[in-house]
């Protein structure tokens, strides 16, 4: 017996140990499930390359478990596929994804219950394999016989679409492959926001659908073509090539990735909004490459029924007055989706009580309103207030009602001249609770007002106590603008001796203050502003900051004189070190890194700003080096202030129209694709060591932007334009890319040139640019070279 007991333990160790060995080299090695395996716990699959993995996986700070595949080599996980996104689990050890012997594929929870299943059916038993593809295809297919695949996750994505994935529908079954957004970062459950494909008579594709019917997005001929969604951004940038399937058993919109070395995904966020991104070797994270809509308060729907979106406050949306959330903690997770609820009932009986109306002024007015034909705004409250189903109304030259919930609601400025006057629906006692509030509101304002007035009395005294003493210059708290006075400037720049420079905007000087620090003091010139706009235009402009924008710290408003205090440059200008000979020559490493990152900061203010700044002023005069001689873009946001003079001041300022648009001249609305020209042009003297207008005298064939848009279209070698000085000392790969996509800048149509953002992409090596067409004005140059086009005459001056 003892000897029996020995053999049985033996056996039973022996066992296990091959179970967990047969286990370990599954869990690493294996990319396919055969029939009777199973997932559980932290066993996954990867696929053959290594680049995807499937398994279990817990999003965010949730407590739950989900079978989802994400990209197995990046540092964040980003999970493109979920399989039970409407079922979670709460222990992913004792719950297992198995595939049956009849080719279904099931997900089982803790009590073996099934919560999940593909529904797949194989006609020969035990025949079936579920592998995971290196393109995150998750197919189960036969392993004999003809029939091939039975079930691939492609047909059914969740919220992102890969290179290869589907985009549209079955023809049989009417089954829509469509990406519908998760509910929340920590609940990958289906939301509103969905994108899909709709059908015309013929059963054709031709149009996105986004988010139900609310949008729709041509596309009947992107087959062949690149494949996005603004037209300014098909300049052979190739990022993805679409391609349109049509057969008798399915229509659908796929693509594969142009950047073989990168990955690219489409993704609905949980935001609503459809986004782009891109990741290349040496990136750290996800690059953004384009999203639609634009603006979040756009996406249709974004903060539920009954509720305002303000594109300029945080949190993007609040309740209306009268309402509260209906769903508490989803809007502590920022999913909005279900909106708000009146707190109080409406009474519609007409006997007690009435409801009243409460107005919201510069409002962008719900979809889908009613008219009625009466004649005042009396009449059209009237009509409201006795219709039961009305919930708002608005009057402008006519009456529009509002039945049902209302969605999409959105605060204007004050200033917006679509704006209009809505009038909400809400319980009399609510509106009495807002009125006693703003009562109470308006007696703490007295109160405040009172105490405020004693204090202004205190501080007169304490300053013209304090002005008896020696002037100290303030420091600004927490990246706040400081508002000097004029005597601490003439005191900080010993009364504006030393010049930096002059431009199309002013004079530039150098100072020091107190403890030591450097400024540049910049006095305005031919500015008409008032002290309030003034103030409020650069407190504005004093809140945007990035790496490659030279910072603001200060200003000073002295009766009509204007002044702004910048951080100091020690290296000056680009201009001072491209193009005056001396012993310091930048290399081809700086010129790029300054090429670079000049992009990013003009790519920052087009594109990242809450509103947009166009620069109007590219030039090597503008972007200053610090001690590192990283690039620093200068006098961003003055073109804002000088206002409609501005394009006056330009045009006639000497230094400025070798960089002007063709735009400037033809009168023509200014665009950032202004700044994409100047910013072409700057490139163009960035890799040639020399103002364009250089060795003109020897006729048009010289001009180097020609020289370049020559080169590239030939095919020759372009180390032949790079700066003598350097000895032809660069990366052929950068300088071949920086030729391009300075020709690429300087075309004719501003629709024709890139954004700055997608020049950075370029310039990084994440897009991939053909070659360009000659723009027409150096063709005109090629065949008129005794006539000369106005925008590129230039002359210089020196501005730090």
């Amino acid at each position: 017996m003892g000897i029996i007991r020995k053999k049985t333990r033996f056996a039973q160790c022996f066992l296990l140990v091959l179970f967990l060995f047969l286990n370990i080299q599954f869990s690493k090695e294996s990319d396919t499930l055969s029939p009777g395996q199973s997932l559980s716990g932290n066993q996954t699959l990867t696929s053959a390359g290594g680049i995807f993995e499937l398994g279990f996986f817990t999003p965010g700070n949730s407590q739950n478990y989900y079978i989802g595949i994400w990209y197995k080599t990046l540092p964040n996980q980003t999970v493109v596929w979920v399989a039970n996104r409407k079922e979670p689990l709460s222990d992913h050890f004792s719950s297992e994804l198995k595939l049956l012997e009849d080719g279904n594929l099931v997900l089982l929870n803790q009590s073996g219950a099934a919560v999940w299943s593909t529904n797949s059916t194989s006609t020969v038993h035990n025949s079936t394999t579920a592998k995971l593809l290196d393109n995150a295809n998750f197919v189960i297919s036969n392993a004999v016989g003809s029939s091939g695949v039975i079930w691939q996750s492609f047909d059914h994505p969740t919220n992102h679409w890969l290179p290869g994935g589907k985009l549209g529908y079955k023809n049989k079954t009417n089954e829509e492959m469509a990406l519908v957004s998760w509910r929340s970062p920590e609940n990958p459950a289906p939301s509103l926001f969905s994108l899909d494909v709709a059908r015309n008579g013929t059963g054709h594709s031709h149009l996105l659908k986004w988010n139900g019917t609310h949008q729709y997005w041509n596309s009947g001929d992107w087959t062949g073509k690149i494949f996005t969604f603004v037209p300014e951004l098909q300049l052979n940038f190739y990022v993805t090539n679409m391609t349109l399937i049509s057969n008798e058993n399915e229509s659908y919109f796929t693509y594969t990735s142009a950047i073989p070395t990168a990955f690219t995904r489409f993704v609905v966020e949980a935001t609503g909004q459809l986004r782009q991104y891109v990741w290349q070797e040496n990136f750290r994270e996800w690059r953004f490459f384009w999203t639609r809509p634009t603006q979040q308060c756009e996406v249709y729907a974004f903060c539920g029924p009954f509720s305002v979106c303000n594109q300029r406050e945080e949190p993007l949306c609040v309740c209306m007055e009268g309402f509260e959330p209906k769903v508490e903690e989803n809007w502590k997770l920022e999913d909005h989706t279900d909106g708000c609820v009146r707190k109080d009932p409406l009474q519609c009986d007409g006997i007690e009580k009435k409801d009243r109306f409460l107005v919201k002024r510069s409002m962008f007015l719900p979809d889908n309103p009613e008219s009625l034909a009466v004649g005042s705004v009396e009449e059209c409250e009237s009509k409201c207030l006795s219709n039961c189903s009305c919930n708002a109304f608005a009057y402008d030259n006519g009456c529009s009602i509002w039945k049902g919930d209302l969605f999409n609601l959105q605060q204007l400025e004050s200033g917006d001249e679509t704006g209009r006057n809505f009038h909400i629906r809400i319980a009399e006692s609510e509106l009495i609770q807002t009125s006693v509030k703003h009562k109470s509101d308006k007696t703490v304002l007295i109160v405040c007002a009172a105490i405020a007035g004693f204090c202004i009395v205190c501080v007169l005294v304490t300053v013209i106590l304090w002005r008896r003493r020696p002037t100290v210059l303030l420091e600004g708290v927490d990246g706040s603008l400081v508002p000097f006075k004029y005597q601490q400037l003439r005191s900080a720049t010993k009364n504006f001796s030393e010049k930096l420079g002059e431009g199309a905007f002013g004079s530039v000087f150098k100072g020091t203050l107190p403890n030591s620090a450097t400024i540049a003091v910049k006095e305005l010139k031919n500015l008409q502003q008032g002290e309030k706009q003034f103030q409020a235009e650069v407190k504005t402009i004093g809140m945007i900051q990035h790496i490659n924008l030279v910072q603001l710290r200060g200003f000073c408003v002295q009766a009509s004189k204007r002044f702004l205090v910048y951080e100091y440059m020690p290296n000056g200008s680009l201009e001072s070190i491209l193009f005056r000979r001396s012993s310091r020559i930048l290399d081809w490493q700086s010129r790029f890194k300054i090429a670079t990152g000049t992009a990013r900061g003009l790519a920052y203010l087009h594109e990242k700003c809450r509103d947009c700044i166009i620069h109007c002023d590219i030039k090597p005069e503008n972007i200053l080096l610090d001690a590192e001689y990283n690039p620093k873009v200068a006098d961003f946001g003055l073109a804002k202030l000088f206002g409609r003079e501005f394009s006056r001041v330009l045009t006639t300022m000497r230094g400025t129209r070798g960089y002007l648009a063709p735009e400037w001249i033809s009168g023509e609305a200014v665009t950032p694709k202004a700044d994409v020209f100047s910013y072409g042009m700057l490139l163009f003297e960035v890799i040639s060591g020399r103002r364009n207008r250089e060795k003109l005298e020897n006729g048009f064939e010289d001009y180097f932007p020609l020289r370049v848009a020559k080169t590239v279209q030939n095919g020759e070698d372009v180390l032949a334009l790079l700066d003598d000085r350097l000895e032809g000392n660069a990366v052929t790969e950068e300088l071949n890319r920086a030729c391009k996509v300075a020709c690429w800048c300087i075309q004719d149509d501003e629709k024709d040139r890139p954004t700055m953002g997608q020049v950075v992409q370029i310039l990084e090596g994440v897009t991939e640019v053909d070659i360009p067409p000659m723009p027409r004005f150096l063709q005109h140059l090629t065949e008129n070279p005794a006539e000369a086009v106005p925008h590129q005459e230039t002359s210089s001056t020196t501005e730090s």
